[in-house]
């Protein structure tokens, strides 16, 4: 008989795999048939195995590599309501795509440039951490951290802000990343997301003794001889790396790395390397899911999927706050 949590994971592959169906049958028009997708000879194919497989595989990579994150940063603040934008990635990352979009003003639009813009929201999320790490000089306290990156949040979010404020053309590009989406997802994007979601589980797999431990608080974590600070800024890097991956290809989206960890939380009954796979797959439902409502819901037209999850992910805030407080 299969133990509960691998049965549990089972299953929500399954419901991942049913989710990634239904994202190759849903297009501008909404919902389609089956025979309208996968009948031979209608034309679709290269609509369907060109754009709308790579985008629904990219949402869903997007949203584990968030999921993961948030249950990384939860762990790590013994917040259950900690999500990846904590040390400030999220004004990081769109400081670098204000720059990224400034640079490119002189040049037009091209492949090589939309690869520049992912790179510099990338470089903007890490270095973002980095700053914040350097803000708290190397205490090892969550609070501190917290502080140190909200701190740089803030003056980040301003540079980017006078960038908008001197240069109003970057604003249109800007709403665009900050509602975020999906629509721009193809075949590369899914392959560095795939490479930096193994990786990133890998790392937080071996070092998700130290989650366990600060579990129980940090005096008693650094009793247990664990080198706690070196672990902790692992831990910090691998949950930078798969934050900015995610919001380099996808944009900001709200609230999917706060509700996967806190729904694995609730389902988990192990310690964090349980959580922190569950969290993964959980956060590729959610995003997937939304963006499958952001596509179908009011076709032809399409929301943009951060405007979905923030809408489903205050839904879910309100129901905590009403069922716990």
């Amino acid at each position: 008989m299969l133990q509960r949590p691998l049965l549990m994971l089972i299953t929500l592959l399954c419901a991942s795999a049913a989710l990634m169906l239904l994202g190759l049958m849903v297009g501008s028009q909404g919902l389609e048939s089956p025979m309208q997708v996968f009948g031979f000879g209608n034309g679709q194919s290269m609509i369907v195995w060109q754009v709308r497989a790579p985008r629904s595989a990219g949402a869903w990579l997007a949203g584990a590599l968030l999921g993961l994150a948030g249950a990384i940063a939860q762990g790590l603040f013994r917040n259950p309501l900690a999500d990846p934008y904590l040390l400030g990635s999220a004004s990081g990352a769109a400081l670098g795509v204000a720059l990224g979009w400034l640079m490119l003003q002189n040049h037009g639009w091209s492949a090589w440039g939309q690869v520049g813009i992912h790179a510099l929201a990338f470089l903007g999320a890490t270095l973002a951490v980095v700053l914040a790490l350097m803000l708290a000089q190397g205490a090892y306290s969550s609070l501190r951290l917290l502080l140190a990156g909200v701190v740089v949040g803030v003056v980040l979010g301003a540079l980017r802000d006078l960038l908008e404020l001197r240069h109003p053309h970057v604003l249109q590009p800007m709403k665009a990343f900050g509602l975020g989406s999906t629509a721009a997802l193809d075949g590369a994007a899914c392959l560095w997301m795939a490479l930096a979601l193994l990786l990133c589980l890998a790392l937080a797999w071996g070092l998700a003794q130290v989650l366990d431990a600060l579990a129980l608080g940090e005096a008693s974590a650094a009793s247990l001889g664990l080198p706690l600070g070196a672990m902790r800024y692992a831990l910090l890097g691998v949950m930078a790396v798969a934050t900015g991956f995610a919001v380099a290809q996808t944009g900001l989206i709200a609230f999917i790395g706060l509700a996967a960890g806190h729904m694995a939380r609730g389902l988990s009954s192990g310690g964090h390397r349980q959580r922190l796979i569950l969290a993964a797959v959980l956060g590729g439902m959610l995003l997937l899911g939304a963006d499958l409502l952001a596509r179908g819901l009011w076709a032809p037209q399409e929301l943009p999927v951060g405007v979905v999850s923030a809408l489903l992910g205050g839904a879910y805030l309100l129901w905590l706050m009403r069922r716990y407080v």
